[in-house]
């Protein structure tokens, strides 16, 4: 494994556990050149599952992909990692749990949504304005009147 420090390919691991749904394993390493430390994780290499894009494409589900968008919808924002990271587990468990191993991005993004509103408002409108790709400001604005409306109701009660 090469170091992220400094490059250089020799290691040592000095711990090593499963996960806590026992899916991989988490290493930490340290470099035997800069001594610095690293985390590892090791997974089962299987079928890739599968993204359904808007124009038909299929493209492999990549967790990274997702965890980027949150930490931008996130940005500055006082949501957790770990807040985060089960998000994304989350939606990878609900593509995992698809018996043809692909699910559509607007069932992807809908579930990420939904769990961003309980969250934190502020990142569910960051992420919504990406992914509803808003045209304008109209757009913007019945989406928050909608958030907004759903407070209102819940205040009355």
């Amino acid at each position: 494994m090469k170091c992220p420090y400094c490059g250089f390919a020799q290691d040592k691991v000095v711990d090593s556990r499963e996960s806590k749904e026992a899916d991989s394993i988490r290493r930490r390493r340290e470099c035997e050149r800069c001594n610095k430390r690293f985390t590892t994780y090791e997974r089962i290499d299987e079928i890739p599952y599968m993204v359904v894009k808007k124009d038909g494409r299929r493209e492999k589900f990549e967790r990274q992909k997702v965890l980027s968008g949150l930490l931008r919808a996130c940005e500055k924002r006082p949501v957790s990692a770990s807040k985060l990271e089960s998000i994304v587990d989350d939606t990878e468990s609900f593509i995992i749990d698809s018996p043809e191993r692909e699910r559509t991005t607007s069932e992807v993004g809908e579930l990420i949504m939904h769990r961003l509103k309980e969250i934190d408002t502020v990142a569910y409108i960051r992420f919504a304005s990406v992914y509803r790709d808003f045209k304008d400001v109209s757009e913007f604005k019945a989406e928050l009147e909608e958030l907004l409306g759903g407070r209102d109701s819940r205040r009355k009660k």
